[in-house]
């Protein structure tokens, strides 16, 4: 989401350089961190997930929300349709973890584990519960790639998510993802898919998202 003044802050980690903003929200410190980096820079396989998590953890941030461009698998999903993540489908090949160094299994039985707070955040305005499915990206899917993983039952596709919700769990940060369907996925409408048709969905939805992470982020908070 947008930031708009704040204090800058730059936490180094093991996994490279965590990079954000504290603001203050009702009385409640908020750390604002752009996972693209300022500009949308960042290509989604590119993005230092680790050091978003590791620099979260050592600020004590005990909740993640955040926001996530996503293509539907449901043809009756309308373009701008909120919903809550509560599990995924990691299907990026990128092996995202804070430990390369020994033998660490951790439990994912809940993936999405702050997603209670943006249900309630969001109200009727939002699917409660979605699977998210994780590619590689920066290319979008192909037709075939889309009905597979229909027939796996995820319900909405895209790129950082995952990768996110691994690292988040992983430093022991509760995290909550709201998806904004900004598109069907490739196949399941006869249009091509522009970059571009994502970010106007999400300008147009930015202040109600903004919104709704901040009511989660107050509700995890009381």
């Amino acid at each position: 989401m947008a930031a708009l003044g704040g204090s800058p802050i730059h936490v180094p980690t093991p996994h490279g350089m965590m990079r954000g903003l504290l603001q203050d929200h009702s009385g409640v410190t908020v750390v604002v961190v752009s996972r693209h980096s300022s500009g949308h820079k960042t290509a989604p396989h590119l993005v230092r997930y680790g050091a978003l998590a590791e620099g979260l953890r050592r600020l004590g941030v005990h909740s993640c929300f955040s926001s996530a461009a996503v293509g539907s698998l449901h043809e009756d999903w309308p373009i701008g349709q909120f919903a809550v993540c509560t599990d995924i489908l990691d299907v990026s090949s990128r092996n995202t973890t804070l430990f390369d160094s020994g033998v660490h299994h951790t439990d994912f039985s809940s993936p999405f584990s702050a997603a209670a707070h943006l249900r309630k955040a969001a109200g009727d305005e939002a699917k409660p519960n979605a699977v998210y499915a994780c590619m590689n990206g920066p290319r979008y899917e192909t037709p075939f790639e889309i009905q597979l993983l229909k027939k796996l039952g995820a319900d909405v596709v895209g790129m950082t998510a995952a990768s996110e919700a691994i690292a988040m769990r992983e430093a022991g940060v509760a995290y909550g993802c709201l998806a904004v369907v900004t598109n069907l996925g490739c196949g399941l409408s006869s249009e091509t898919l522009e970059h571009t048709e994502v970010t106007d969905v999400m300008q147009t939805c930015g202040d109600r998202v903004v919104e709704i992470l901040l009511k989660a982020v107050q509700g995890a908070g009381a």
